[in-house]
């Protein structure tokens, strides 16, 4: 069994309520069970980390089903796995490498005053940086994963585009209050992919 199918969690909504949640392999085992071919119609799952919708093709028996998606989900990882290989190509091991640092003679002097020193104080620095675009990326991907959903799930509800504009301002408070009498199961799901999308607050 492809990961995939059992690590990638993900949501299924059927109208505007959800139906099933949690790994891929256990929704759609639960939803082809649960649902008629009819009632599929309706149904939508959404990729809990991206906010995107998964396409399943529900023909057959769950085997099929599941073999189908097993065979999606390798063809998408022999992709990444090619296109990262490609991207590692000629790169050097990673270790201590040394290399010339042009910087103003008072830069050098409060470098030198750090404790540990310049070389130190740089990697202290340069950390520091790294963490900070990393929550910067949480934030990013934690937006758009709600942005996507909402798109697909409410963008026809009352207050949409003023969410969106709080989403993205990252006033957590008018956001909270945008969706708070929505459809309680989209309402809830939009909560939990927005998590990570207001940094001085958690919804």
């Amino acid at each position: 069994m492809n990961h995939a199918l059992t690590q990638l969690t993900c949501t299924a909504f059927s109208g505007e309520g959800i139906v099933a949640s949690g790994s891929l392999q256990h929704v759609v085992t639960t939803v082809k069970a649960a649902l008629s071919d009819s009632e599929r119609t309706q149904l939508l799952i959404f990729d809990d980390s991206t906010g995107k919708p998964i396409d399943v093709d529900f023909r057959g028996k769950i085997d099929d089903v599941l073999q189908r998606l097993e065979e999606q989900f390798s063809r998408s990882s022999d992709t990444e796995v090619n296109a990262q290989t490609t991207r590692r190509v000629g790169r050097p091991k990673l270790g201590v490498v040394s290399g010339e640092v042009t910087l103003l003679p008072r830069q050098w002097e409060w470098l030198k005053s750090q404790p540990g020193g310049a070389s130190v104080t740089l990697r202290k620095l340069i950390d520091e940086a790294r963490r900070s675009g990393e929550q910067r990326s949480t934030i990013r991907e934690s937006q758009e994963a709600t942005y996507n959903f909402m798109t697909a799930m409410a963008g026809d509800f009352l207050h949409y585009e003023e969410a969106l504009r709080a989403l993205y301002a990252g006033d957590g408070d008018r956001f909270n209050r945008f969706i708070e009498d929505w459809a309680p199961d989209i309402r809830n799901h939009i909560k939990k992919l927005s998590a990570h999308a207001f940094p001085e607050r958690r919804i």
